[in-house]
């Protein structure tokens, strides 16, 4: 597997011009990008619209939950639905809705209310990522299908970054509903764009002759499911509860028999056949794996930061934007170096600097300050996109134009469940290892041991020279060391949590090397090989 391989012929879509590839460019960035960024620039306002519709904690995180359940419930669609509709029209409803759903979220009195418009929302907002990517792949010829999947990872990789930077600032200053407005005017910029110059390629299939209901069923099931046993899972203590047991059953079994049930229909709404195609198959087991510590890391370093190191939200950003940066330049690069290296190799470079980052992060403590923080996340950050861009780009690039859609909507179905187990996976993790490190930090808590001794009497000395009386400062001591070690316990689960993901990201190494490696461009008119 040294040498350079054959790219599987395949027929190539017709050439954009280059003032309107720039145009389609900017168009499908700003659907793509919205969409994204609403799933983790709501988190930080939660908070805030507790208190406006007076919701306990369980309950207002289903604002976040009903928009995941509708949109990834319509990326596996976004192919069918694009079939029965026509791809440009599904595409611009999609952004109306979006929109549609962003005003209606803004305005919201209700509890009921917002998490019908969220869903709404992610109704819309779902076929925007998986149709964005197969308009570039479209867009650009295969010289520069590298620059093109670089540019779609541009916006799935910094948007769940800057969702909540952006989320913070907004709510601060002008309260949540602007988390919503904010994405109407970058709506309508990328619908006027959309009419004016993305087209349907001729390919393309119109029309559905049966509707797959029983495909629709079983896919509504398992993924309603699928969420709710990820998003609850650990405030239910998973297995040990029933409401977790049943659902994990009723998701498997749906999610069984959509499988057999898509292979036996003509026109499925999620086409599983595509995952003939080794690349597609394999590159959406990479990025699902990629998804769990991509997303993973960007949900659990601003917790990090801000309840550990005591950073505020805009410091967290801060300590972040140098990793957003190395991303950003990082990412034309790898793909203008897609068609001159071996692909295997760019992903090999890139997990080798995942692993180092994520060791580094595994050894942090609670005096940790901005260069040790820094280090490892710009290393993170030039890792992430020999990864993501490298392995979009294979596996999107093997299957035909008319099949684009649909493989695109499989990988992103793989990259946004990786991401929701990554949710999960790591919040269970840092709450059961704070747990156990907690139990064995107490062990030394005692008055046998002589550096915890000398330690509580001179913290007692200190509160008694503050005027607190003996018994008091006593009292208090045990308080200090109490909160004391309960930040040690977390820092050593982070370390942990970091420690697995290192151990994780190696389960894409293996995966890596079944890919091929430099492909060789073939011929617009070269027929397709049999299925």
């Amino acid at each position: 597997m040294s040498g350079p391989v054959e790219a599987t012929p395949q027929p190539a879509a017709p050439e954009t011009r280059t003032a309107s590839r720039s145009l389609i460019t900017l168009a499908v960035l700003f659907g793509q990008f919205i969409s994204v960024m609403d799933i983790s620039v709501v988190n930080v306002s939660l908070p805030h619209m507790r208190g406006t519709f007076g919701a306990d904690l369980s309950s207002i995180t289903w604002v976040a939950t009903s928009y995941s359940i509708a949109q990834l419930i319509m990326i596996c669609m976004t192919s069918w639905w694009s079939t029965l509709l026509g791809r440009k029209r599904f595409y611009l409803f999609s952004y109306v809705l979006f929109t549609l759903g962003s005003i209606l979220a803004g305005t919201s009195t209700t509890f009921t209310q917002i998490l019908v418009y969220r869903a709404i929302q992610g109704i819309g907002g779902g076929p925007l990522i998986p149709i964005s990517q197969a308009i570039l792949r479209e867009s650009y010829p295969p010289r520069l299908q590298g620059m093109a999947m670089a540019i779609f990872s541009m916006g799935v990789v910094l948007a769940p970054a800057m969702g909540p930077v952006v989320g913070g600032w907004l709510t601060e200053q002008y309260g949540w509903p602007w988390i919503f407005y904010i994405n109407i005017p970058f709506c309508l910029a990328g619908m006027l764009l959309v009419h004016l110059h993305v087209q349907d390629p001729s390919y393309l299939k119109r029309g559905i002759k049966q509707v797959d209901w029983g495909g629709i069923l079983f896919l509504s099931v398992g993924m309603i499911g699928l969420q709710i046993v990820l998003e609850r899972g650990q405030e239910h203590n998973w297995f040990e509860s029933g409401f977790i047991v049943g659902w994990t059953a009723a998701t498997v079994v749906a999610i069984l028999l959509l499988v057999v049930w898509e292979f036996r229909s003509n026109e499925p709404v999620v086409d599983f056949r595509l995952l003939r195609h080794l690349p597609l198959s394999v590159g959406s087991v990479i990025i699902m794996i990629f998804g769990l510590t991509l997303f993973g890391s960007t949900f659990i370093l601003p917790q990090f930061f801000q309840n550990l190191l005591r950073y505020t939200a805009y410091d967290s950003g801060i300590v972040l934007l140098p990793r957003g940066i190395a991303l950003f330049l990082m990412m034309p690069l790898v793909g203008r170096l897609f068609n001159v290296a071996d692909s295997r190799l760019v992903m090999t470079f890139g997990l080798f600097c995942l692993l180092y980052s994520f060791y580094g992060l595994s050894h942090l403590s609670l005096e940790a300050g901005f260069w040790n923080l820094v280090h490892p996340l710009v290393i993170m950050g030039i890792g992430m996109p020999c990864i993501f861009v490298t392995n979009t780009t294979i596996a999107i690039r093997g299957v035909l134009p008319a099949e684009t859609t649909a493989a695109a909507s499989i990988y992103d179905l793989g990259r946004v469940i990786g991401g929701n187990m990554g949710f999960a996976l790591l919040a269970t993790l840092i709450e059961r290892r704070s747990a156990a490190h907690r139990v064995g930090l107490v062990g030394h808590v005692n008055e046998f041991n002589g550096s915890f001794v000398e330690y509580y009497g001179n913290l007692v000395n200190i509160l008694v020279d503050q005027r607190i009386d003996p018994a008091t400062a006593h009292t208090k001591a045990y308080v200090i060391l109490d909160h004391l070690v309960n930040q040690q316990a977390a820092m050593l689960a982070y370390n942990d949590t970091f420690g697995f993901m290192m151990i994780i990201s190696l389960g894409i190494l293996p995966l890596v090397w079944i890919l091929p490696g430099r492909l060789r461009s073939q011929s617009a008119t070269s027929s397709p090989p049999p299925p």
